[in-house]
């Protein structure tokens, strides 16, 4: 499990941007098929947009149709954090940063074999490092 990440809400604020801070911090989610990341097919590393904090790996991203990157399984399960999510009139399970607590999005089991898992993530709330090195001390394809 990652070492824990707290921020005021004014230094998150200034950290992310608009669009990252509402999906992020705020629980929001993009329109389907806006997101930056939606049809991103190179090798490479999914961080945390909010604290870089290795998330998932280019290959467990798939095409789900759903207009939001999707991931097989977890880069490291004890990175996402997973919780009931009973809003909107749903019942999910909702992904979260373990490190941070950003909100990513919700994960399903409709995913391919062999985890029959589906992490059906905002693009707002990943930053992509392409290929290369994937340790902490890389540098991000998506700034802050």
């Amino acid at each position: 499990m990652p070492d824990r990440i707290d921020k005021t809400d004014a230094e998150w604020r200034e950290a992310l941007t608009p669009e990252q801070y509402r999906v992020l911090r705020e629980k929001g989610t993009e329109r389907p098929f806006s997101g930056a990341l939606v049809h991103t097919d190179a090798d490479g590393l999914y961080r945390c947009a909010a604290c870089r904090t290795p998330l998932f790996m280019s290959a467990d991203k798939f095409e789900s149709r759903s207009g939001w990157p999707s991931f097989a399984d977890a880069a490291e399960r004890g990175n996402v954090a997973l919780r009931d999510d009973r809003t909107h009139g749903m019942v999910r399970v909702e992904v979260a940063c373990a490190a941070c607590d950003g909100h990513l999005g919700h994960v399903f089991d409709d995913g391919p074999a062999p985890t029959g898992l589906r992490y059906c993530v905002n693009s707002a709330a990943l930053a992509f490092e392409s290929g290369g090195p994937v340790g902490d001390d890389a540098e991000s394809e998506q700034p802050l």
